[in-house]
């Protein structure tokens, strides 16, 4: 089940577009699991040692993007400011490893992916950033 046909499940009214929130979910669970994929798929390279910044930096933005992701699942007793703060969290922990991890992709192709997914993902949080206000 994607995400958008969760929250028209949502028996309430959201404030939000439910369109652009689910999209979002979306691209924060791919790149959680991208992330992770990519931080273990750099445990596993010979020079392992040069790639310890790209490796911490892909577990912060997994975790960060998950709990965002959960957070956005729910809408009972919803908190602007929460939901605020995390995207901004998010939209930087996105762009730090993006960055990182381009510094890698021309060397290793699972950090091209995972800057991809982390550009995809700063770029939706946002977008609901901006739709939030």
């Amino acid at each position: 089940m994607k995400a958008a046909e969760m929250m028209q499940t949502y028996p309430a009214e959201i404030n939000l577009d439910r369109d652009l929130l689910a999209r979002t979910v979306e691209a924060l669970v791919t790149c959680s699991q991208t992330c992770t994929a990519c931080a273990d798929a750099c445990l596993s390279e010979d020079m392992v040692a040069e790639l310890r910044k790209c490796i911490r930096t892909n577990l912060d933005c997994a975790d960060i993007c998950d709990t965002t992701a959960r957070v956005l699942s729910r809408h009972t007793g919803y908190d602007a400011n929460i939901t605020r703060s995390l995207l901004q969290a998010c939209v930087q922990a996105c762009r730090s490893c993006g960055d990182e991890c381009e510094a890698h992709a021309e060397h290793h192709e699972h950090c091209r992916f995972c800057a991809e997914a982390c550009r995809a993902c700063e770029k939706a949080c946002d977008e609901l950033l901006a739709a939030i206000g």
